[in-house]
């Protein structure tokens, strides 16, 4: 049984830091290239961060470089979005991704408002 359980998500201030976290379970996440994205009421789904399975590379959108962290632990299952100096426009519901060679899977989200 797949799962992607995001957590971490809550109340912040401007300035504040939160730290997301996303187990994975079910499929061999050290395989998986692991993304987190973004999604505000009344617009459309924002890709923010990407990594990939050994954790070598990251990627990010311009939107959040500088502010934003992914990162991964595969002995924990586990990748985290370190989320520095949020800003107002920071709130949505966030969600991990995985995404496989032949499968791609989706977290139920945590919601941050800043």
């Amino acid at each position: 049984h797949v799962q992607l359980v995001e957590s971490g998500g809550g109340l912040a201030h401007p300035g504040d830091s939160l730290r997301l976290s996303c187990v994975a379970s079910g499929f061999p996440f050290e395989k998986y290239y692991m993304s987190w994205y973004r999604q505000a009421p009344g617009q459309h789904l924002q890709w923010l961060a990407s990594i990939y399975a050994d954790g070598s590379r990251t990627y990010y959108a311009d939107s959040v470089k500088g502010r934003f962290t992914i990162s991964r632990d595969n002995a924990k299952n586990t990748v985290y979005l370190q989320m520095n100096s949020l800003k107002s426009e920071d709130t949505a519901l966030y969600y991990c991704t995985a995404r496989g060679d032949s499968y791609g899977y989706w977290g139920q989200g945590t919601q941050v408002t800043v």
